[in-house]
């Protein structure tokens, strides 16, 4: 047998030494991870911040009944102050459940004509609207519903004020359409085209396709979508602030002026004293808001996971 050749053995290149590239990788990945993980430190640190603020107020002046089922709020009364938030409650909800009335149709109906009869550029070009519209500063639509809206509702139901509950509605609809456009479009179109298919082999027509197959696979996004509409339009405040009337009140119709729970905040925070009830009470008023508003987005973040998931 020939004899067998040895093998040189050659130094290779040690591709893992810690040199300059490699510090600055490991640099950039632990300002990546901060980034990442900043938005959990920072809602963490707004619920602390805001329930330290009202705690003074949770143990010393807060009862349950006079602050939920109440609907006098007169912090301000030096002889007998009251907290009560349920008109507050009540206009926000009346005005968020209004302007769910008005984004809904015009949400769902433009997520299904960009998703399923848009094509090229008009598709496009209407979702880049739709982001635009999305981008207009809350200040703006309450100048809209101050200047415009106003005058508007004045002339058209005869009424003294247009400063209401109708105003702050359509304005607030306006503001929660464009997420929720942007959702739901994302809630069609994770529908699988093969359902599409399925249903036109079996002679369907395109609306019989849409609302027979397509929005019956797309309606947990679809409630995620309306979800997070809900929750913009529960934590909105300088338009409602602007539109509504800032009255608390208890409405009895669409023209009753109102007061939200986060117009309440805007509007006392800044003339109250540091530290005493009411200003603390403005901060109890803030952790209810927290987590409403928290239960709400995780809510639809949850529902619009497990859709994309499935």
């Amino acid at each position: 047998m020939p004899e067998a050749i040895p093998m040189k053995v050659t130094k290779t290149e040690d591709f893992d030494r810690r040199d300059l590239d490699w510090y600055i990788d490991k640099f950039v990945q632990l300002i990546v991870f901060f980034a990442g993980i900043s938005a959990i430190i920072f809602i963490i640190g707004i619920f602390v911040f805001i329930t330290m603020e009202g705690l003074g107020f949770l143990f010393e002046d807060f009862t349950f009944r006079e602050f939920f089922l109440s609907p006098f709020w007169e912090p301000s009364d030096e002889d007998a102050p009251e907290y009560g938030i349920l008109a507050l409650i009540a206009g926000t909800a009346s005005v968020t459940g209004l302007a769910m009335i008005v984004a809904i149709p015009f949400s769902l109906g433009a997520a299904i004509y960009i998703g399923e009869f848009a094509t090229g550029k008009v598709r496009e070009t209407l979702k880049v609207l739709v982001e635009l519209l999305a981008a207009i500063p809350s200040v703006v639509w309450g100048f809209i519903g101050l200047s415009i809206m106003n005058p508007l509702i004045i002339d058209l139901f005869d009424v003294p004020v247009g400063l209401n509950v109708l105003n702050a509605g359509i304005i607030l609809g306006l503001m929660a359409a464009p997420i929720m456009t942007s959702i739901a479009e994302d809630a069609l179109k994770a529908v699988p085209d093969r359902y599409r298919e399925a249903a036109e082999a079996l002679g369907a027509t395109r609306w019989q396709v849409i609302f027979k197959t397509v929005l019956p696979a797309a309606k947990n996004g679809l409630l995620g979508a309306v979800l997070l509409g809900v929750g913009r339009g529960f934590g909105e405040t300088m338009a409602v602030l602007m539109a509504t009337g800032h009255a608390v009140n208890i409405p009895g119709s669409l023209f009753d002026p109102v007061r939200a729970l986060t117009a309440t905040i805007a509007a006392e925070l800044g003339e109250t004293a540091v530290g005493s009830p009411h200003y603390q009470a403005l901060f109890t008023i803030g952790i209810f808001l927290f987590i409403i508003t928290f239960l709400i987005n995780l809510t639809a973040d949850l529902i619009v996971r497990g859709i994309r998931k499935g």
